[in-house]
């Protein structure tokens, strides 16, 4: 299982879409990434997990997970491909996304990331996934 996870800032344009789906595409085709982690925040988000969806229509065999940060709250019915990282329950609710990042982090093998400047929890995830090794890929 070859695994790619996504930092970006909630307010990202939405003139990046072709070229995040481009990015997603090449893993899957040139590198054998089968399996995607994306979080639930913000535009950025939105189009990766938009982009996935759509990719998973030619690439079936493709694995789609929206990692959450809090727990989902009883009778929610938008859970259908969603996981919670073990643990995440324990996090302070101000730093439960922080903790769910990492999880993502260590369970990727890349990170595709819309960072342009260097504040801000995307920026700390893609500076944390670079010091582990990660291959990291910056769209503009």
């Amino acid at each position: 299982m070859v695994s790619c996870t996504f930092f970006g800032h909630r307010d990202c344009p939405s003139s990046i879409r072709g070229v995040l789906a481009t990015e997603i595409e090449k893993l899957i085709s040139h590198h054998q990434v089968n399996t995607f982690y994306v979080g639930t925040h913000g535009n950025f988000d939105r189009m990766a997990y938009a982009a996935l969806v759509e990719l998973r229509k030619r690439y079936q065999h493709i694995k789609i997970y929206r990692v959450l940060a809090y727990m989902p709250k009883l009778g929610d019915n938008d859970t259908a491909d969603t996981i919670v990282p073990e643990g995440v329950e324990n996090a302070h609710p101000r730093y439960a996304i922080v903790y769910r990042n990492n999880w993502m982090i260590d369970h990727s093998d890349y990170v595709i990331a819309y960072v342009t400047h260097t504040f801000g929890g995307a920026y700390q995830a893609v500076e944390r996934a670079k010091k582990k090794g990660k291959i990291t890929i910056q769209i503009r």
